[in-house]
């Protein structure tokens, strides 16, 4: 062996290589240990939302916003947006809130907090008559309506059986009528080329059809079931208003007046928010909210349908401007 091959003390290259395939040997077990955990961390992941998606389908999570209290207290139940029965202004939410509202013993008033352009008639009314029965039931508590911005139309159909309704100067309130509306798309169908085909087993079963020539008959029909509509508005905000009433030819024509006129003509009572009423006229400062909330599948479902309008609509939008057609 020569001076060249000798080897320095301690670089034995088997031993050199026996450390080396140890270090790499340690790392792939680390490596494998922290990829197990990944995946059953991700594993019990999955299966806890699976878990409370199955609860939340169920019922057994989400819905009720449960207001309670020890103490004495005002109850409040918001109406916001449009009334219609698929929306969180439906009559099942709204009397559902109003009804444990009422049934809590620590329950010194209801307010019935609204922000709503209006909505469906029906929904409206069985709110109205609701709250009718609640207070001919429960006497000793009082609902007050509080409008934010908007308490017009089917909004104030459910605002007129409170015992008080108070504003802000500058809310709107009234639209005391009915719309029915659509469009006519016949100019459009003859200028594309397109002809309607339309079969149906009875004559007026293609009532008011967009697509086909107005039909005066079928107008005149649908402007007294409107009027018939209307009279019970003005039949409902009567009883519910009373002699506080100032009748003038606009009240019930669909106008809107400010909180301020409002007051003035007896569709509203005084200016107030919700902590001046809680404070001041029931008594009872503290404030529990008894408003349902959407359960957690119905929170989904809306946001999976509002998704899927989205991209439904993006994608008819493109369709229609690589064709040179506007959808204004």
């Amino acid at each position: 062996m020569n001076e060249n091959s000798q080897q320095v003390p301690g670089s034995n290259p088997a031993t050199w290589e026996r450390s080396v395939l140890e270090k790499l040997a340690f790392e792939a077990l680390a490596e494998q240990r922290r990829s197990r955990r990944w995946k059953v961390g991700l594993g019990i992941a999955w299966l806890v939302f699976l878990f409370l998606l199955l609860f939340a389908m169920l019922g057994w999570i989400g819905g009720k916003r449960e207001g309670s209290s020890l103490e004495k207290h005002t109850a409040l139940v918001e109406l916001k947006g449009v009334i219609s029965s698929d929306s969180k202004a439906s009559a099942d939410k709204i009397i559902g809130a109003l009804q444990h509202a009422f049934k809590d013993k620590n329950t010194q008033g209801v307010v019935l907090r609204i922000n709503s352009p209006g909505g469906s008639p029906v929904q409206a009314g069985y709110i109205n008559d609701e709250i009718r029965r609640l207070r001919a039931k429960h006497k000793e508590i009082p609902l007050y309506v509080v409008v934010q911005d908007v308490c017009a139309s089917g909004g104030y159909y459910v605002a007129a059986a409170a015992d008080k309704i108070f504003v802000d100067k500058a809310s709107i309130v009234g639209s005391i009528g009915v719309l029915m509306d659509g469009f006519g798309f016949t100019g459009a169908m003859e200028k594309l080329g397109v002809e309607r085909r339309l079969v149906t087993a009875g004559e007026n079963k293609g009532f008011l059809d967009p697509f086909s020539a107005a039909n005066p008959e079928q107008q005149k029909y649908a402007k007294q079931m409107v009027d018939e509509i209307h009279q019970q508005f003005i039949k409902t905000v009567k009883e519910g208003r009373g002699k506080r009433l100032k009748e003038t030819p606009e009240m019930f024509s669909g106008l809107v007046w400010s909180g301020e006129k409002s007051v003035a003509n007896g569709l509203a009572d005084g200016l107030g928010g919700l902590d001046y009423v809680a404070r001041d006229i029931i008594k009872a400062e503290q404030i529990v909210d008894f408003t349902e909330e959407d359960s957690f599948s119905e929170s989904l479902a809306r946001r999976l349908g509002t998704s899927a309008a989205d991209t439904l609509w993006s994608k008819l939008l493109s369709s229609t401007a690589a064709s040179g057609q506007s959808l204004r």
